[in-house]
């Protein structure tokens, strides 16, 4: 009698565990309510879809609509809304400046060519462009780049050949190099040109005198430290205001500019 009491209270001690074991596995573990995402407002602004280089040509397929936090999206970005058409109208314009992959387009970074070439489209109103012989001697080694600034020296012989004295001064001051041989910019990480001729951005008065040294004497370009390279852009107009040297032939009659 008493095996058969021990043999009921044992199955009803394993119905007891197995239906509480199933009462555990049928609970719902409680649900995580995932935290609400910040809808942050965006617009669709004009980036480049790839490196755009200087003097290239601006193509639909070098630009593209990028959402952007409209936050940050500055006045100066060309906005989808506003300008539903930027891909039709930029394109076929000139980069003055270089883009990376991404970076919003500004159209201050880009000129409308209008059939001119790169050099007439980047020069600032009342600039030329003009081209001076160098070499590795006169050049600063070939260390002057495009957008670095010079001093151009001339070197002439004074007196009679034989006795060799020659005499040096600074003719322009501060000059802009636009180009050397035909790079506008640095390219493939290269850190030097060495080239045949530097291109100077200069006023019509600096061309004439760079014009006039070119047939006195011999020309060096000596290249600027960055840190006084923004100086004052006056400071070549004066210096040839000063010259005494540089005439004007009006029929046949000298006069001293």
């Amino acid at each position: 009698m008493k095996a058969a009491r021990i043999v009921v209270l044992a199955v009803a001690v394993g119905a007891g565990g197995v239906a509480a074991l199933l009462a555990g596995r049928s609970e719902k573990p409680p649900e995580v309510k995932p935290e609400p995402v910040a809808q942050v407002a965006s617009v669709d602004i004009l980036v480049a879809k790839n490196d755009i280089a200087v003097g290239q040509t601006v193509s639909p397929g070098d630009i593209q609509w990028q959402a952007w936090p409209i936050a940050t999206a500055s006045g100066n970005f060309i906005r989808k809304p506003d300008r539903p058409d930027a891909l039709e109208t930029l394109s076929g314009q000139i980069a003055r400046y270089p883009f990376v992959s991404g970076e919003p387009i500004r159209e201050a970074k880009l000129v409308n060519a209008k059939g001119s070439g790169f050099m007439a489209a980047i020069l600032p109103s009342g600039m030329r462009a003009v081209s001076t012989q160098i070499s590795p001697e006169t050049g600063a080694g070939g260390f002057i780049l495009p957008n670095d600034r010079v001093d151009v020296i001339m070197t002439r012989r004074a007196g009679d050949k034989a006795s060799g004295d020659q005499t040096s001064e600074t003719v322009l001051s501060n000059i802009r190099v636009l180009a050397i041989d035909q790079n506008v910019e640095e390219k493939n990480g290269q850190k030097v040109v060495v080239g045949k001729t530097a291109t100077l951005e200069l006023s019509s008065g600096q061309a004439e005198t760079l014009a006039l040294a070119q047939q006195t004497g011999s020309l060096s370009l000596a290249l600027r430290s960055i840190t006084d390279a923004g100086g004052d852009k006056n400071e070549s107009d004066d210096k040839s205001k000063g010259r005494s040297t540089v005439n004007v032939v009006r029929f046949g009659v000298t006069a001293p500019r």
